[in-house]
């Protein structure tokens, strides 16, 4: 199944007053200065599939300085059916999001609708940041084709912030109430060994497929790996909540569970936060989100939408041509670019026998020049 977005609507979205771009379905290359708004655009995208924005920002600080609402509207084509979705946000309302001038009764239920993939430079996180980036990886990942892995996160972390509440209650009155505490153990086995046995067999399937593309990336001189870190190897998730309940008292807080999760990233058997250069963090991290759409792809049956924001930088030319070989194939769909460099960006796509459109973005207008292939 293709999906591909038509037409863009923005309406108070950032630094964006009004703005209505029409899009080839297959490449579309946003060039202009830094800070004049191309990510923004590819954020907007984000939040029509993800309902939320690629960057940690409440959706009010999305709202143009000096507006009280903003609005994205999306006209796609899904396996040759039309889809419209509405993404409508309000100082001091709930966000409002409509499929086909439907609203949603919860946001959960439109993930995985219209897939994509982002790749951009802060996706440093992943390797500079703590674990809690990796797991919210982990989960975008298998959220956008399993609904019921999305709920299962939900209902966990909701019960991890109960049981807190009640190690914290203890703490303050004194007393301690077993059965209470059984009640959310209970909910955290339930939803955390379903989401453990989930998130180990996403990380087994990607490895040799992040390897692969980090070899064609790279030139095949280094070595990767990916780890899947979690407490619940150490043995049954029941035991080892009940053995850590005298720990927990005294920390106020649950310490053990899925929400501890991590995922190792090594290069050669080292981490790759501490030996690896910015062109072999930068390629890890683009491998990373390749592979993440390939499965994607093979979950959904659907073709992600890709969106490479500014990944050029700090890579040399050869590994710059490698990722424009593998994105220019048949395997990926509706593909958007962003960079600062109009003559970089000018020789990508004379090595792209694709239809694509290219915007070129200033303060005063959005140009666009075509190519129909």
């Amino acid at each position: 199944m293709h999906t591909y977005l038509h037409k863009l609507t923005l309406l108070n979205f950032k630094n964006y007053e009004e703005a209505s771009l029409e899009f080839s379905c297959k490449i579309n290359c946003l060039v202009g200065n830094n800070g004049i708004g191309k990510t923004n655009i590819l954020d907007s995208l984000y939040y029509l599939s993800l309902c939320k924005s690629f960057f940690p920002n409440s959706d009010s600080h999305n709202i143009r300085h000096g507006e009280e609402f903003f609005m994205i509207q999306g006209e796609y084509q899904r396996d040759e059916k039309a889809e419209n979705i509405y993404c409508g946000v309000k100082l001091g309302q709930k966000k409002l999001f409509r499929r086909n001038g439907k609203e949603y009764e919860r946001l959960s239920e439109h993930i995985g609708l219209l897939p994509l993939v982002m790749i951009s430079p802060a996706d440093s996180s992943l390797i500079i940041d703590g674990s809690e980036e990796r797991r919210k990886f982990i989960d975008s990942v298998i959220s956008q084709f399993d609904n019921q892995y999305l709920d299962d996160v939900m209902r966990y972390n909701r019960a991890v912030v109960q049981r807190n509440m009640l190690l914290k209650d203890f703490a303050r009155s004194n007393r301690f109430d077993a059965d209470m505490i059984e009640i959310w153990n209970d909910q955290l086995i339930a939803t955390g060994l379903r989401i453990y046995e989930k998130r180990k067999f996403f990380i087994t399937d990607i490895i040799p497929v992040f390897q692969q593309y980090y070899e064609f990336v790279s030139g095949g001189t280094e070595k990767v790996e990916l780890a899947y870190e979690s407490q619940l190897f150490e043995g049954d998730f029941a035991d080892l909540l009940n053995k850590s309940i005298e720990k927990d008292r005294k920390l106020q807080y649950t310490s053990i569970g899925v929400h501890k999760d991590d995922l190792t990233l090594q290069l050669g058997n080292h981490p790759i936060k501490r030996v690896g250069s910015q062109g072999q963090q930068k390629t890890f991290l683009v491998s990373l989100k390749l592979a993440q759409f390939d499965y994607i792809k093979l979950k959904s049956g659907n073709v992600p939408i890709l969106l490479l924001d500014d990944i050029f930088d700090k890579f040399d030319a050869n590994r710059v041509n490698k990722i424009i070989q593998l994105t220019a194939n048949d395997n990926f769909g509706q593909i958007f670019i962003t960079d600062t460099n109009s003559e970089r960006m000018s020789n990508v796509l004379k090595q792209i026998n694709s239809d694509y459109r290219l915007f070129h973005i200033s303060e005063k207008e959005i140009e666009v020049f075509r190519n129909e292939y």
